[in-house]
């Protein structure tokens, strides 16, 4: 995520604030530029780029429920942006607890569509009995027996809303014995899942090569999983222990790693970060992070990049008592897969 400014003060900005806490001016997202823009306010619902005053904008309709700070350009006729246009369900809005959720649901969704963007991916809705196209329905459980699954079907992405209530979501980590679990961090890994779909499935030898095969049946895969769970050395060749259960959620996990490295990396660029620690020798532990990541072609400059900024994150957090903020290890054959991700999207788009 790239560092934003109010165009009119300067002051910081976040992704998702609609307003300068500075000088009180309306703040929104162009999705086209990328770029967070100061508004000034024309008739009706109207702005104008506070700079640019031919740039005229309205917000996204679900601003009005303080899920978005998307813009439309006025004469676009979308109601939707192109972060909310991906809904197809969400979940009755009748109680507090489901518009908080709701809203932190919709703030994972659009950093995930933003890191895709970055990628210059297709990121287009699903029309009505197409293939093509991504949807997400979020949904709350039917009843205590009848419990809403997330997961991917052909572009359909259900997440259950229940994933946005922090005690609930701890709980299932632990219950699953997982290291790291977040509601970004599920919106990666479906979308992966899609993104298989998209650049794989057409011709996928390359990549059997280093994830399996993936013709292997995947319910009796994932039941042998859950059986048995992972093997005892997961860790020599797979980013989780999910991973192993079959070839499609090896491409997830390491495709939300790859996210989650590359969202990070442009964080720590933004931010002017470098690791250059005073007493460790070891060129390992530096890092000039001089490159937006998703500018860089080469895969050994982002995890050069990468492995000291992780060190160096999982040492803060143990200075502040916490668990380490990034509790993976990367294996050689892991990198090749992460490798061969970027380069899948490099080719992309270059196509």
């Amino acid at each position: 995520m790239k560092l934003y400014t109010c165009s009119h003060c300067g002051n910081p900005l976040y992704f998702e604030n609609t307003v300068c806490l500075n000088c009180n001016n309306t703040v929104g997202f162009d999705a086209n530029q990328l770029s967070m823009i100061t508004l000034a306010p024309k008739e009706g619902n109207t702005f104008s780029n506070i700079n640019k005053s031919k740039e005229l904008y309205r917000f996204c309709d679900n601003a009005s429920r303080n899920t978005c700070n998307w813009l439309i350009p006025k004469d676009d006729p979308a109601i939707f942006c192109k972060a909310c246009a991906l809904n197809r369900i969400i979940p009755t809005l009748n109680t507090p607890e489901n518009i908080a959720r709701w809203r932190r649901m919709e703030i994972a969704k659009h950093r995930l569509v933003y890191s895709l963007l970055e990628l210059k991916l297709p990121v287009e809705p699903k029309q009505d009995g197409s293939v093509e196209g991504i949807a997400f329905d979020f949904m709350e459980n039917v009843s205590p027996t009848e419990k809403i699954m997330t997961g991917h079907d052909e572009g359909v992405i259900t997440i259950n809303i229940d994933e946005a209530d922090e005690a609930t979501r701890v709980q299932h980590k632990l219950n699953l014995g997982e290291r790291y679990r977040t509601l970004l961090g599920h919106f990666r890994h479906e979308i992966g899942h899609y993104y298989w779909d998209v650049l794989i499935q057409p011709n996928p030898q390359e990549f059997r090569k280093l994830f399996g095969n993936d013709e292997l049946d995947y319910s009796e895969a994932l039941e042998l999983y859950y059986k048995n769970g992972a093997p005892a050395n997961w860790i020599d060749n797979y980013i989780s222990p999910y991973a192993t259960s079959h070839a499609w959620e090896d491409w997830a996990e390491t495709w939300a790693h790859y996210l989650h490295m590359m969202d990070t990396l442009e964080t720590a660029f933004s931010f002017g970060i470098n690791i250059d620690p005073k007493k460790a020798s070891d060129n390992e532990m530096k890092a000039k992070i001089n490159q937006d990541p998703y500018t860089v072609d080469k895969f050994d400059t982002i995890i050069k990049m990468w492995l000291p900024l992780t060190f160096a994150l999982n040492s803060l957090s143990r200075s502040m008592g916490h668990a380490d903020f990034y509790p993976f290890v990367i294996s050689k054959p892991v990198i090749e897969k992460l490798r061969f991700i970027h380069d899948t999207c490099k080719k992309k788009q270059k196509a």
